[in-house]
Order: structure tokens, then sequence, then C-alpha cells
């Protein structure tokens, strides 16, 4: 039963008409290098630097303080564009320093291309979560006495990368039952959509903060998902991670009627690699078995489980 509660990151490039191709085209047209342009904003009183009016121009960064909004405001009559131009064409503030999330393509390296996850987040794969990263994850996994997986329950830390993060969306995918008698309750948060795709046997979730958080701010997001009764064997629970983890504790309940001959714990670099760390993991008294890596880097971590 593998999840996924991973952030995802902006898609790079921009449409022709974005702040930096308009910027760079007005820059063009005028014929000032970049060093006038900053004496004249300098003789308003508005320091920028040669470095920054280039990062703006080639998309590389936009401008977010008050005072970087107040040179683009200037810049709309040095460059012959109408007031409000430039700041039209302004998109939401861009998460900042080393939590920036990994673009598309690295995200792949764990996920492979055209992954589940990615088939049911469809074009809003490229946004998913990108305005909170994952710090820590508590995974418990609890079968009934048909050996099927009946519940799941997850408790995340995440920090907010962007000012007005507003919710957590996650991913889950279900051994086989019926999405129809699937339940979410959610412990902290709030639940605030919830869609069920039974072509990929999954359910997407977004769990609210309860409030924008500020930048670097955390918050803890605890939920349940329960499912029917399945004629549907239950062997393994796995978990994407695509960013470094403070933690993660995956736990799994066997019920005692129905214990596992053997358990395994497995690491793999991405979905459908080979595992580079195999080793067996011995049930406790309590008949459950766990995983707590040492250190956590991308990759897919999981438990499996055989049947007599």
């Amino acid at each position: 039963m593998p999840s996924d509660l991973n952030h995802a990151p902006p898609t790079p490039g921009a449409p022709e008409t974005d702040f930096a191709s308009t910027l760079r085209d007005a820059l063009r047209r005028r014929g000032l290098p970049l060093e006038r342009v900053c004496d004249r904003l300098q003789d308003q009183g508005i320091t920028v630097s040669v470095a920054t009016l280039s990062h703006w121009q080639r998309g590389r960064s936009q401008p977010e303080r008050t005072t970087s909004l107040q040179a683009v405001d200037a810049l709309e009559p040095l460059l012959g564009l109408r007031p409000g131009t430039l700041r039209s064409l302004l998109g939401p503030h861009r998460p900042r320093g080393r939590s920036l999330p990994l673009d598309p393509g690295a995200a792949r390296c764990v996920y492979g291309d055209a992954s589940d996850v990615e088939q049911a987040l469809g074009e809003a794969f490229a946004h998913f979560n990108a305005e909170t990263h994952l710090l820590m994850s508590h995974e418990t996994v609890t079968l009934d006495a048909h050996r099927a997986i009946r519940e799941t329950t997850v408790t995340s830390v995440v920090r907010a990368v962007a000012e007005g993060a507003r919710h957590l969306t996650v991913v889950h995918f279900l051994d086989a039952s019926p999405l129809d008698d699937l339940d979410i309750a959610v412990h902290n948060g709030e639940l605030t959509g919830r869609r069920l795709l039974p072509e990929l046997r999954s359910v997407v979730a977004e769990i609210s903060f309860g409030r924008p958080l500020t930048r670097n701010e955390t918050a803890v997001v605890e939920y349940t998902l329960r499912t029917g009764p399945t004629s549907a064997l239950s062997h393994s629970h796995e978990r994407r991670i695509r960013d470094p983890l403070k933690a993660y504790l995956l736990h799994v309940r066997f019920h005692p009627l129905a214990l596992p001959a053997r358990c395994h714990y497995s690491y793999r670099e991405r979905l459908g690699g080979e595992p580079r760390h195999r080793h067996r993991v011995e049930l406790d008294a309590s008949h459950t078995a766990h995983l707590l890596p040492a250190k956590c880097p991308p990759g897919v971590y999981g438990l499996e489980w055989e049947w007599e």
C-alpha cells in the first residue's frame, strides 16, 4: 500500500508574457545598459544592483521586497511601459533558501517517469506541496485478521517555505479495497478536499492547516485512512521520499491471528530500482515491525512481508 506526501516543485520555464520576458524585451527596446538603469533608479533614491536586474530579466528571481517593488514601479515609465504592466505579471512569492523544492526532473529520479503519483495528480504534480517542506513523518499501518491493511495513521511535520502556505496534499494507493468504503479522519488539521480515483485505486486529499502559515513556520498534520474489508492480501507498505527527512518511522501492526512468516526492510533509490539495502526484521512481542533509518536520504523505503 504505497503512499506519498512529499512536496513537489514548481514547473520551470515561463510563458513569453511573463515578468522576465517583458522586462527583458523592454530593456532591449530602450537600449539601456543595466548599469545606466541602476543609475536612473539611484537618482530616485532606489538602490538595485546590476546582478539583481540581470536575475529579474533572466527569470532567476523576481521582485518581492518593498524596495524591489518600488523599483518595478519606477522601471515602468523609464522603459516606456504603462503603469502596472510589470506589476501585473509578478507571480506568487517563490520559496527561497536551503529548503527550495527540487525540480520535476529531480522528483522523477525517485518517482520515475509517469509515476502513479503523477498520474493521480495530473498537471498539479508540478506544484505538489510546493509551499511546504516535509521535515519528519510517522506512519502506523494496521492489518486485520484477513491479512489486509485496514488502517493507516500518518503524522507529518512540515515547514512553510513560502508565505501563506495553507494546506498539505496527500496521495494514497490502496491494495484492492472498494473506494466507497474509504474514510479519512483528520485529527490535526481540517479535511478540505477529497478525490477518489478508482482507475488508480487511489485517493487524493487536501488537509488545511487552519490558517495561512508564515515562512519557516511549522505545522503538524495527523490523519487516519480507513478502508473497508477486502479479499486481497497486503504484502508491503512503501513510502516515496523525495527530499531528505530528519526522521521517518514506519510501524506495521499485524493481527495476532495472522502473522507473517518473514518480514524485510528495503531501501531503493528510485521506483523500479534494485534494493540497495534489504535485511530481515523480526516481530516484537506486540506483533509489530518497524523501520527507522539512521539517515533518510531521498528514495523508496518500505517493509514487505511473506505469508505462509
